[in-house]
């Protein structure tokens, strides 16, 4: 807030009145009215399914199943498939990945490369699912068809989810086991099993929330709803533990039922199983471990309205436009600039709308087909955008996990490998899709349009 208010007096001292900064700053701040009421729902949703065994029962499922000797790649595996079924990374780690962490404390794990495995495989899915808001949204600036956008990134992010599969097996190997562990993850089972019912229709909100993600319902109606079936089941079949709960926070009489639900909702659950350990893992959620991230989000999104409207994010960007001077320095520019955005903003649709609206023209200029542009803004700004401690999804993937962002960051291989291997495409020009010589007689005959003009509802620079 305070760099924005250092920006405004910019803004002050050029003649711009403080009605535009000020109309600038709530415009800006809007665009986070969605992403924040996901936030607090989230946080709602955390605490529902902690009450509800939801979690547990993930959890107890998970430490049956899966294998410490092959734990991380399983991890990031398991998140890349569930992304890509549902389209959404903050999905898959409010309920998968918060499991998995779960379970790699159970296993004496390393909860920080456990949260890089979530969030590599989390947005590899999210990259390649068409259900993806981003991955809908980069071939819609960039002018290319989502399905050859799709193909064409997967020309980097195979290869890059490939090699970041195989550092986390190498880690599985080299982690120290822990002679304990065996102990261990029974104290664990024998802690959930002493408190909660463990049963498969525990996670039934799981299998809902998963289904309306997957048919795209939005997602604020889909995470309420799933809160609302998980309070439910709680009180159908975990009466012990909503008991217990009332027990701890001292609460009696005709409405001490009604005040533990809206305790959970708003404040998160808390337990005392016996073991310290599950105790600080399920102990948690509520809308109030949302708001650090709220108040986050609304100050970034305050600076970046006057950034914008002082012009200081356009003459940043035409700055740039001076490093081009190849197809592999458009790409890197391009790239560098979704970084950039990523950055200043915290905003991770900004990191896309902006470079793709800045660099579009340049792109067609060197007959490079839109679908490169679109790549390259995925491959800048969504796989960024998790790595930055104050970005929208930095933030989100910290409080989700309870890991902190540049805890996780030098494990989040797939988000790392990525950009390199998509700059080494460009600058070898590997898989650089060239227009077609049809394509290039339309853009001549358009006479200085911007290419975008529709022709039967569809662009007229088509991949």
């Amino acid at each position: 807030m305070m760099t924005g208010f250092l920006a405004a007096l910019v803004g002050l001292k050029n003649g711009i009145g403080w009605d535009e900064i000020e109309s600038a700053i709530v415009k800006s701040t809007a665009r986070t009215a969605g992403p924040n009421l996901i936030f607090l729902s989230i946080g709602a949703l955390i605490g529902a399914m902690m009450l509800s065994g939801a979690v547990p029962t993930l959890l107890f499922v998970g430490m049956k199943l899966l294998s410490p000797q092959w734990f991380y790649p399983t991890c990031c595996l398991i998140c890349a498939i569930v992304s890509i079924c549902i389209g959404s990374s903050w999905t898959t780690a409010a309920t998968i990945g918060v499991a998995l962490v779960g379970v790699a404390y159970g296993f004496s794990l390393s909860p920080a490369i456990t949260a890089g495995a979530v969030v590599s495989g989390a947005y590899f899915g999210d990259k390649m699912s068409p259900l993806s808001e981003t991955t809908n949204l980069a071939p819609a600036i960039a002018g290319s068809n989502l399905f050859s956008h799709i193909r064409n990134m997967s020309w980097v992010s195979v290869p890059s989810f490939a090699l970041a599969l195989v550092i986390f097996f190498l880690v599985s190997v080299i982690s120290p086991t822990d002679d304990s562990q065996g102990n261990q993850v029974e104290a664990f089972l024998t802690a959930l099993e002493g408190s909660y019912e463990i049963a498969w229709y525990n996670l039934i909100p799981v299998l809902l929330l998963l289904t309306l993600a997957i048919k795209k319902a939005p997602a604020y109606l889909a995470i309420t709803g799933a809160t609302i079936v998980a309070m439910a089941l709680a009180l159908l079949t975990q009466m012990p533990v909503v008991t217990h709960f009332m027990a701890l926070r001292e609460l009696e009489g005709a409405t001490a039922l009604g005040q533990a639900i809206w305790i959970t909702l708003y404040d998160g659950f808390t337990i005392q199983t016996g073991n310290q350990q599950v105790d600080n893992l399920l102990s948690r959620g509520g809308m109030v471990s949302m708001v650090n991230m709220v108040w986050l989000v609304l100050a970034s999104m305050m600076m970046t309205g006057v950034l914008e409207r002082i012009g200081f994010i356009n003459l940043l960007m035409r700055a740039l436009s001076r490093l081009i001077s190849s197809t592999g320095s458009l790409i890197a520019t391009t790239m560098g600039t979704s970084l950039g955005v990523n950055v200043l903003t915290g905003d991770q649709y900004l990191s896309i709308v902006l470079p793709g609206q800045m660099w579009k023209a340049e792109y067609k200029k060197r007959g490079l087909a839109s679908e490169n542009l679109s790549r390259s803004l995925e491959d800048g700004g969504t796989i960024t955008s998790p790595l930055i401690p104050w970005n929208a999804c930095g933030v989100y993937m910290a409080n989700t996990l309870q890991v902190t962002t540049l805890a996780y960051l030098p494990f989040c291989f797939f988000n790392l490998i990525n950009p390199i291997v998509a700059l080494a495409y460009g600058f070898l020009n590997i898989r650089i899709v060239r227009m077609s010589s049809e394509e290039m007689k339309q853009l001549k005959g358009q006479s200085g349009e911007d290419g975008r003009e529709l022709s039967g509802g569809k662009p007229v620079i088509a991949s």
